[in-house]
């Protein structure tokens, strides 16, 4: 297990969390859903190089990371359709109108939930993480 590369993606995905707090305080409600996304691509490669002797793909498909790594089969079906909803999230590369699409779908009770939803699945992931690498350092299980 690359441990150094562990720490990277989850002190990322740390960020970008509180990031989505951040932006959740001044009512950007569509970046807020972005970090989030962010938050748990970031913890997905994280428990892949924890896991895998490779390198996660150049991917911001949840589910391909998700699969890749051997979570997917290991999550309930409420946090399968919360990843599927939350891989929607990537608006890098969307249009004007699929980014308003998703801007109407947004408020802050809704962004207040995909950030609770994000906080719950990163810290099962680094549950399962820290239980899969048997890490003794606590800050992978605990960290946030």
């Amino acid at each position: 297990m690359a441990t150094d590369k562990v720490m990277y993606w989850i002190d990322i995905a740390d960020y970008d969390i509180g990031t989505a707090e951040a932006l959740f305080k001044s009512q950007r409600w569509l970046y807020v859903a972005f970090m989030c996304h962010q938050a748990i691509e970031k913890t997905l490669k994280a428990y892949w190089c924890g896991t895998r002797q490779d390198d996660p793909p150049y991917t911001h498909n949840h589910m391909r990371l998700a699969e890749g790594c051997g979570l997917y089969d290991q999550m309930s079906d409420k946090q399968k359709d919360f990843l599927d909803r939350v891989t929607n999230f990537n608006i890098e590369a969307r249009y004007p109108e699929d980014k308003e699409a998703l801007y109407r779908r947004l408020s802050k009770q809704a962004c207040r939930q995909i950030i609770d939803e994000t906080k719950q699945l990163m810290q099962w992931m680094k549950e399962k993480l820290s239980a899969a690498t048997r890490l003794s350092n606590s800050s992978v299980a605990t960290s946030e």
